[in-house]
């Protein structure tokens, strides 16, 4: 069975340090890299360009409001002209530097509140998956399994990678705890690991109460802004090897081969 590990990388702004970026780099198969928007810059765009080239990660773009201030994490209801146009200027802005590099952008994956809200509304949902689709219909979609936005780019036959949280917990309806709450993360590498592996098996959600909803599972997100992120990601990826998973960049899965 194949399984991709993805992380959110280059996301250097007063909100978080992309120290950890190139050890990430040794562990995932797969970076979505921010695009100026919520964080980063062409100087680390080029790093995780680089350092993933090196490594056989593929690239994503990771396209997000434009909010820096708040880390793309403060929701904003916008046109669809403009969210359209949101995910075209990142992908192009990115793309370009791929380029430079001799690569290619081969997957995105939405961050942050516009992530979040897509996950709720089949409308938002649509658009996104629209807009990816009107970029290049090769292109693979990396969304949250069982999420409206699964749903929309299915519609619309896309490419698509369904993704779950390492490091994140899960209410009884499928989405995100919460970062409000006290139980939203998952720090311990040890339960992220376990946690991971039982969902990965059995093609599930492990809920926070216990619930296991059946799902799709393609990839696995660790954050790169978590202080145990690197231990996590390291514990996750040993696990998983262990127990005869392979691990592959999304762009080299079978299903999208």
């Amino acid at each position: 069975m194949e399984i991709n590990i993805n992380c959110d990388l280059g996301e250097k702004s007063k909100h978080h340090s992309n120290k950890h970026d190139p050890d990430l780099l040794e562990i995932v198969n797969s970076a979505n890299v921010a695009c100026g928007y919520h964080a980063g810059d062409d100087e680390s765009m080029n790093q995780v360009v680089q350092i993933s080239k090196k490594n056989g990660v593929s690239i994503g773009a990771h396209p997000s409001f434009n909010d820096p201030e708040n880390f793309g994490r403060q929701r904003m209801n916008i046109p669809p002209n403009e969210v359209r146009q949101l995910i075209i200027d990142q992908y192009e802005i990115l793309q370009k530097i791929a380029q430079d590099h001799g690569e290619n952008v081969t997957h995105i994956k939405p961050h942050g509140a516009l992530n979040n809200m897509a996950c709720e509304d089949i409308d938002l949902a649509t658009i996104l998956a629209k807009a990816i689709n009107e970029i290049n219909k090769d292109l693979i979609y990396l969304v949250p399994t069982g999420s409206k936005m699964e749903e929309a780019a299915k519609r619309l036959n896309m490419r698509i990678a369904c993704e779950i949280f390492a490091d994140r917990n899960y209410e009884d309806d499928g989405n995100l705890v919460s970062r409000k709450k006290p139980h939203a993360l998952i720090t311990d590498p040890e339960e992220a690991k376990k946690h991971v592996l039982n969902m990965v098996k059995n093609q599930s959600l492990n809920c926070h109460s216990g619930k296991q909803i059946p799902c799709e599972i393609d990839s696995v997100c660790i954050h790169g802004d978590n202080e145990s992120s690197l231990s996590t990601a390291k514990s996750i990826r040993e696990n998983l090897i262990e127990n005869g998973l392979q691990l592959k960049p999304l762009n080299q899965m079978k299903k999208f081969i």
